[in-house]
């Protein structure tokens, strides 16, 4: 090979390498790209989903509510008006409400009329999945989605089906109703197959087009940046949206509690004064009876406003650590409710970063929260500990449980609640687990390794 030659072998061959290469590494993003948006499109119609599953079970409750409130749990008369509004409700090609009792048997359902008067609690699915049961469960934990895989009324065929399940416990039935999945998973197989099939065409054409070569490159490489950053943008705007209406329901908030607690305080006051003002000028003996009022009155408007500022940033937290900080909450909590709380910290080592302390003390506010709202618990315990510098938390109580709980804070904060705290566990990578039964409910925040100060004192000397 002459000099000309290599000359030409030294120019072309990385050009053709680098197109290449650069042509396979967008091909493997573009697929990535196309792979996350059929996830999410995946997502979005199952949550779409769920969304119709829940607005058809309202609507059944709806329907069958005046009966059912005003019925004994021994009203047969009832019981089969509701087991005909239920067989009439009937929506879609597929669209049915069934109902079994809690040991398993069939009370409505009008596509398989062998069903019902039968027992099919040790029914399964192909899959080994115990249908019956485990519909049965989610009605009775306070309601519930379910997948497993059915037949399908209009072809014949098993298919996957996702159900709501929600328990009527004065009569113990078990409502549901399910939406079938196969039309999802067919558009995203579809959607594959494309993905696949336009991935190896393009792939083909442009490594063997080198008209394109540097310039088609670098032009794919501002088309993916531009779009990668406009993507990035609306998650920003997103997240700005998501944070201002956090601000604002903490500003809502605290303008209730200003309203409700210290205004209220602050106008007693002012009545007080003007009654001592009046008892003063008219002579009266018991004016310093009527400052006295407007003392206590001042009193409790200034440990409204120490309330307040200790919920929205304790100094013991920042001061003296994440034990002071609880122990401090507890004795404000007992004192407040008379419900006997106690704080076990004895094998605690207070290592974490600032930031996770705080999501800690907030887990335990939230829970103390519950248990004073729904629990009716007499007295109960936070423990904190470190197992291998991993930090565990659990606050436990007597209260009689979770699942009766559940139903008064259905469609309250509660829900709202218990997601705020397993995000803030999550933020850090740790896990929220609660585990409730008759004679109370035990709540325990797990942390990792890398939430701990040490974790990161350890890396920086390795």
């Amino acid at each position: 090979m002459n000099l000309r030659h290599q000359i030409i072998a030294l120019t072309v061959i990385p050009l053709i390498v680098a197109i290449l290469t650069v042509t396979t590494f967008i091909t493997l993003q573009s697929a990535n790209l196309i792979g996350s948006s059929i996830g999410t499109f995946e997502r979005n119609m199952l949550k779409a989903k769920e969304t119709e599953l829940l607005n058809m079970t309202n609507l059944a409750l709806s329907a069958i509510q005046g009966i059912y409130q005003a019925a004994g749990p021994d009203d047969e008369a009832a019981k089969e008006k509701v087991r005909e509004i239920l067989t009439s409700l009937d929506y879609g090609q597929d669209g049915y409400f069934f109902a079994y009792d809690y040991d398993g048997n069939n009370i409505v359902h009008p596509r398989q009329t062998y069903r019902p008067g039968r027992n099919w609690l040790d029914l399964t699915d192909p899959d080994g999945d115990h249908v019956i049961a485990n519909l049965i469960d989610k009605a009775k934990a306070g309601g519930g989605l379910h997948q497993y895989k059915w037949q399908k009324p209009s072809s014949g065929e098993m298919a996957d089906k996702l159900s709501f399940a929600v328990g009527l416990d004065k009569w113990k039935w078990m409502l549901g109703t399910g939406v079938y999945l196969d039309d999802v998973f067919l558009q995203t197989a579809a959607a594959k197959a494309d993905l696949r099939a336009n991935i190896r065409r393009t792939f083909t054409v442009v490594a063997l087009t080198a008209l394109p070569s540097v310039l088609l490159v670098f032009a794919a490489c501002i088309l993916v940046t531009l779009r990668e950053r406009r993507m990035a943008d609306g998650k920003l705007k997103e997240l700005t949206k998501r944070i201002i209406g956090a601000q604002e329901q903490e500003r809502a908030r605290l303008a209730r509690e200003l309203h409700d607690g210290i205004s209220q305080n602050l106008v007693g006051v002012r009545y007080a004064i003007d009654l001592a003002s009046r008892k003063v000028k008219s002579g009266s003996n018991d004016a310093a009876q009527a400052i006295d009022k407007g003392a206590d009155a001042l009193n409790g408007a200034i440990k409204e406003v120490r309330r307040l500022s200790h919920d929205l940033r304790p100094r013991a937290l920042d001061d003296l650590g994440l034990s002071a900080a609880l122990q401090a909450l507890l004795s404000d909590f007992t004192e407040r409710t008379g419900i006997a709380m106690s704080l076990d910290a004895a094998p605690f080592r207070d290592t974490l970063k600032p930031e996770a302390a705080t999501a800690l003390y907030r887990v335990a506010q939230e829970a103390l929260h519950n248990i004073e709202k729904h629990s009716g618990a007499s007295r109960g315990e936070i423990k904190v500990w470190t197992v291998a510098g991993r930090v565990r938390m659990t606050v436990s109580d007597n209260g009689h449980g979770f699942e009766k709980s559940a139903k008064r804070s259905a469609t309250s904060e509660g829900g709202l609640g218990i997601r705020n705290m397993q995000e803030r566990m999550a933020h850090f990578g740790g896990v929220l687990l609660i585990r409730s039964a008759d004679d109370g409910t035990t709540l325990t925040a797990m942390l990792p390794r890398s939430a701990s100060l040490t974790a990161i004192r350890t890396k920086d000397a390795a």
